[in-house]
């Protein structure tokens, strides 16, 4: 995962965490629920960006295994 992804996730659940929060504490419930769904929107890109280096790293422990490059 790219430190560009990594920050942009990064600051799309902190962005739904502090709506969240604002939401809880006014009583807003649209905003608390949208906040939640930013921070479940941001995990699972952080969940799907975790699977490509995964991914990525089994390629080049094969590769380097059996002396294979594709």
């Amino acid at each position: 995962m790219s430190f560009v992804d990594k920050a942009k996730n990064k600051l799309e659940e902190t962005v739904g965490k502090a709506k969240e929060v604002i939401g809880d504490a006014t009583g807003n419930e649209k905003l608390e629920a949208e906040g939640k769904a930013e921070q479940g929107s941001a995990g699972m890109k952080q969940a799907g960006e975790h699977l490509k280096d995964g991914v990525a790293d089994a390629k080049d422990a094969v590769e380097d295994t059996f002396g294979t490059k594709s």
